[in-house]
């Protein structure tokens, strides 16, 4: 199991601050994932969601996915192309949610 409490870039820089709707995301990313030990406060937007950073797998992009329309009323399609764009980090996630979010 990854170490999910290492949630900075790995040059130690400082953590940039979390939007509104990043602050929303964080807490339905650690809530639908289940994610022991991490504070959704502290999840860095800019640090990759997989891999080195929070440490997600493809399990998680699936479970993330199903929580993100139910929350907001769209999809994210396994089949799309930009996947690997919008999970990239918080950050990219949030700016995709906000631009396709339900009214």
């Amino acid at each position: 199991m990854p170490d999910r409490s290492r949630l900075v870039f790995p040059s130690g820089s400082p953590m940039s601050p979390q939007s509104a709707a990043e602050t929303d995301l964080a807490q339905l990313l650690v809530e639908s994932l289940n994610l022991e030990g991490v504070n959704a406060s502290e999840i860095d937007p800019e640090a990759p969601l997989f891999g080195e950073g929070l440490g997600l797998d493809s399990i998680d992009a699936l479970e993330l996915a199903l929580a993100v329309s139910k929350k907001y009323g769209f999809q994210l399609r396994s089949d799309n192309d930009a996947n690997r764009r919008i999970f990239g980090s918080l950050r990219a996630l949030a700016a995709h949610v906000e631009q396709h979010r339900a009214a």
